[in-house]
């Protein structure tokens, strides 16, 4: 079995494969505090709960958009699994990702990953559109080569600025407006429209101007915790793909030991 570990800058999320077939994942906080000791004691009842043997796990791959939190996971892998695990962007891992910017080094593994899983699944050309700490789009053309981005604050990032930046704005989380009309009733109201609406904006203008620029009939893959959100509203969705992340980390493991 694999053990596929996406590292972002809000979650670690855990999940493990046989074979093709993602069995379960977990999620916790990417804690600067949390020790390899921290992560393992809660990962190994984790997997005992699901009838997973330690010795079931063979293989570990991790995509970290976290520097400091790497050497953390790696000890973690190696006291509870015994297995030095690969990690997307070092020497021995080859994505066969064709990264056309200024420097490939600095594209995010997670955006690498979610790369080759939607050129793998949907064919190209791709938008992919990544809900994380920040809002990512990724442009793929068609024969599978990363060709640019763009990167916009996140929705949280948003919704904690008005929070901290602000003596009476409340925190809130986002829901989608249940009333027609974009006008709040409510401050609570008034902060979530205009949040939820602005980001339709924000990701139908960026989808658009993608288009105008770069004349291709592209699909466009979501991702991301907050992503179905807005699948109903916006247009331009093909797919969401809740596992993007982690089918990528599963492909490129298979691309590597076969």
């Amino acid at each position: 079995m694999l053990l596929a570990i996406d590292c972002g800058n809000t979650n670690v999320v855990f999940s493990v494969f046989d074979s093709d077939t993602l069995i379960v994942k977990w999620r916790s906080s990417t804690n600067a505090d949390k020790t390899s000791d921290d992560y393992s004691i809660w990962l190994e009842q984790l997997l005992q709960r699901e009838k997973i043997q330690l010795n079931d796990i063979n293989y570990v791959i991790i995509s970290s958009v976290v520097p400091n939190k790497n050497e953390t996971l790696r000890r973690l892998c190696i006291s509870l699994f015994k297995i030095e695990p690969s990690f997307i962007g070092s020497s021995e891992i080859n994505t066969n990702l064709s990264i056309q910017i200024n420097n490939p080094n600095e594209l995010g593994a997670d955006r690498v990953v979610n790369a080759v899983a939607a050129h793998n699944d949907y064919g190209g050309p791709l938008i992919i559109i990544d809900f994380g700490t920040a809002t990512t789009f990724d442009i793929i053309d068609i024969e599978g080569s990363y060709i640019g981005g763009v990167i916009a604050p996140g929705i949280n990032l948003s919704l904690d600025a008005l929070h901290q930046s602000t003596a009476l704005l409340p925190r809130i989380s986002l829901r989608k407006p249940v009333n027609k009309s974009i006008l709040g009733k409510s401050t609570v109201e008034a902060m979530n429209s205009g949040i939820y609406w602005g980001y339709v904006g924000l990701i139908e203008g960026i989808v658009n101007k993608i288009k105008k620029d770069i004349n291709l009939d592209f699909k466009i893959i979501a991702t991301g915790g907050l992503a179905h959100l807005f699948s109903d509203t916006v247009n331009h969705f093909f797919h969401v793909d809740d596992n993007l992340t982690l089918k990528g980390l599963m492909i490129v493991h298979k691309r590597n030991i076969l």
